[in-house]
């Protein structure tokens, strides 16, 4: 799994956006960030999620050539975050796409 440094994950200009956390899971590597649910929707966070989806696929079609896990992006409200939540729940209900 590669470090924060390892993601190349460009917004306007020379800006780059560093993933909160990855998760690895049996079936899919899943770049994980949590927002406040009041800022889901701004520019900010929306630029940032549409550069981390793309870089995803990306990502993925690499991983497919050489029999790696696909990647997905998940923009999770942090409302939604509890110990009663599973990563794959989050998955099926935050996966951006």
């Amino acid at each position: 799994m590669p470090g924060k440094e390892a993601f190349q994950i460009y917004l306007k200009g020379d800006s780059q956006y560093e993933p909160d956390f990855v998760v690895e899971t049996k079936a899919a590597k899943l770049i994980c960030e949590i927002k406040a649910t009041k800022d889901l929707e701004t520019p900010d966070v929306q630029s940032k999620a549409k550069a981390a989806v793309k870089w995803c696929e990306h990502a993925t079609t690499h991983e497919k050539q050489v029999g790696g896990k696909p990647w997905a992006y998940l923009l999770i409200p942090h409302d939604a975050v509890s110990e009663a939540k599973t990563i794959r729940g989050m998955a099926a209900a935050y996966r951006q796409m």
